[in-house]
């Protein structure tokens, strides 16, 4: 139960997020929807052609399909009210989101016996896959590839789910909490990977 709660959470975490950034790019109506939905189940979607789950597996999430569609829905109608409140905690809903998909797309991979190599980017795909979507069809370079330290705590979650370091729930819930912690410090304190520009050195 508890587990649901959070991937709700993240679902309407990264549909809201999608229809902001559909509305900051003017999107009609339709766009809005479209780029939530995208958002909150683009992941899973391309998570599931990787490993080999029926993408058709996504519609069964009908509950879910609805909550997003909701969220979408009072984003559209109340901007004003909402983008203030999601400034100051958008971050964290998107940290939760980020963790618990995390997660759950590295325990299909394994469930599948997949090889590690599959679990981690099944984690990352599930993880911040829709964010890089949504970005790509908003004409925008892709947030988690060149800001804060996002896709790497995805990595990271895979990795100890893949290796077998985490097995119980109660191992699940704390990777949970450590996934969410990180990734709330990587933005609190602006960690970011190296990077290089070549055009610097033209």
């Amino acid at each position: 139960m508890t587990w649901e709660v959070l991937s709700t959470i993240g679902t309407i975490a990264f549909a809201v997020s999608g229809a902001i950034v559909a509305m900051e790019e003017e999107y009609d109506i339709l766009g809005v929807y479209i780029l939530g939905i995208v958002t909150a189940f683009g992941g899973g979607a391309i998570r599931n052609l990787f490993i080999g789950v029926p993408v058709s597996a996504l519609w069964e999430q009908g509950m879910m399909f609805q909550i997003a569609l909701l969220a979408i829905t009072t984003v559209f109608l109340f901007p004003n009210n909402l983008l203030k409140h999601w400034r100051r905690w958008g971050n964290f809903f998107d940290s939760i989101g980020l963790a618990a998909f995390a997660i759950q797309g590295a325990l299909y991979a394994s469930d599948m016996n997949h090889p590690l190599s599959a679990v981690i980017v099944a984690a990352v795909l599930t993880g911040s896959g829709g964010g890089i979507v949504r970005d790509l069809l908003a004409g925008r370079k892709p947030l988690v590839l060149r800001s804060e330290i996002y896709a790497v705590w995805a990595i990271l979650a895979g990795l100890a789910i893949g290796i077998g370091v985490v097995n119980s729930s109660l191992e699940l819930y704390i990777l949970f909490v450590l996934t969410t912690a990180l990734r709330v410090m990587s933005y609190l304190f602006k960690w970011r990977l190296p990077n290089r520009n070549i055009r610097a050195t033209q």
